[in-house]
């Protein structure tokens, strides 16, 4: 009673009536489907098929909305109480649509899929601690309609998105992955992590240093993945190339830039300079490999191919440095 009484103090389920219950589910399944419209909308312009597949389970949603109402208007008459899952402490919650965009279409259908097992799980399991029986049942039927959702979905996902419509709906997925963050940040560790060889090592060998290497390679790093950021940003919308978020390629190759020179610069923070020296050239050969890696991974460069293209540019930039430190 005092929960009742008090404002911003979620109700525990258990403390529910029937009725209360009954409209909660109705405003749950008003809320799915409002969501599963939201991504039909969101993944149309790209994923056509899939947008259809959501498109179908709004519908489904909607449906056993319409055949919630009616029952409650058959119990309890057509006042329905607002009762929402944030007023129900313990009931499963919901991660807005508008927080999730742009889409990621594996991880809406992941999503979506998520989305109906949390509402059986949490009926069934309500059911099993509840002793009433109409309450018992109630709850029951719920669950056994959101199994029925799952059911549903898995049907129109045959139905509407064949093998060869999704492999090609994954396919652009891929792509826009690779173009949006792969690509972009792959050219941001490259440049960060040889074009800051020459300035780290030079400093090095010329002052003999720790400290004053490990302040001209913070300030390289650094300069150069505000400076990579701003170019990816600014030189490519992505609206006509369908490369992604301008936004989201600066991060990328900002973040990666600075990550590559700071990885060779990071071991001069050691006092001791043959070591700090040792342990740097150590990292140099492993974030060459790294490279080396995602492009072989990522960008189907073949090994041998991407292995010479970055070996043989980072030990010229690496001599470079050593040349210019010793004079």
């Amino acid at each position: 009673m005092i929960t009742r009484l008090l404002p911003g103090v979620r109700r525990s389920f258990k403390s529910l009536s029937e009725k209360e219950i009954l409209a909660l589910a109705i405003s749950s399944e008003e809320d799915d489907s409002r969501i599963y419209r939201a991504y039909a909308e969101g993944l149309r312009a790209d994923y056509p098929a899939s947008a259809e597949v959501f498109d179908g389970m709004a519908e489904e949603e909607n449906e056993h909305r319409q055949s919630l109402i009616d029952l409650f208007q058959k119990r309890f008459g057509d006042n329905i109480p607002l009762i929402r899952r944030e007023h129900v402490r313990g009931y499963y919650e919901r991660r807005p649509d508008w927080l999730v965009s742009p889409l990621n279409l594996e991880k809406t259908r992941a999503t979506a899929a998520d989305m109906e097992r949390q509402a059986e799980r949490f009926y069934r399991a309500a059911a099993a601690c509840t002793s009433d029986a109409d309450t018992r049942r109630l709850l029951g039927d719920l669950a056994v309609a959101e199994a029925q959702h799952q059911h549903a979905a898995v049907r129109l996902q045959e139905t509407l998105v064949p093998e060869g419509v999704r492999n090609e709906e994954e396919d652009v997925e891929k792509r826009r992955f690779l173009l949006t963050y792969v690509q972009p940040g792959l050219a941001g560790l490259m440049d960060g992590s040889i074009s800051t060889l020459a300035p780290i090592f030079a400093a090095a060998f010329a002052t003999g240093n720790t400290w004053t290497t490990f302040l001209v390679g913070l300030s390289a790093s650094v300069g150069a993945g505000i400076s990579m950021g701003f170019t990816e940003a600014i030189h490519d919308d992505g609206v006509l190339s369908g490369r992604g978020s301008p936004i989201k390629r600066g991060l990328a190759s900002g973040i990666m830039t600075t990550i590559g020179g700071l990885g060779h610069t990071l071991p001069y923070l050691i006092p001791d300079f043959k070591i700090a020296t040792g342990l740097a050239i150590a990292i140099v050969f492993v974030e060459l490999w790294a490279i080396t890696w995602i492009q072989n991974r990522y960008m189907e460069t073949p090994w041998g191919r991407a292995a010479i293209q970055v070996i043989l540019g980072g030990a010229l930039v690496f001599l470079a440095g050593i040349l210019i430190g010793n004079i």
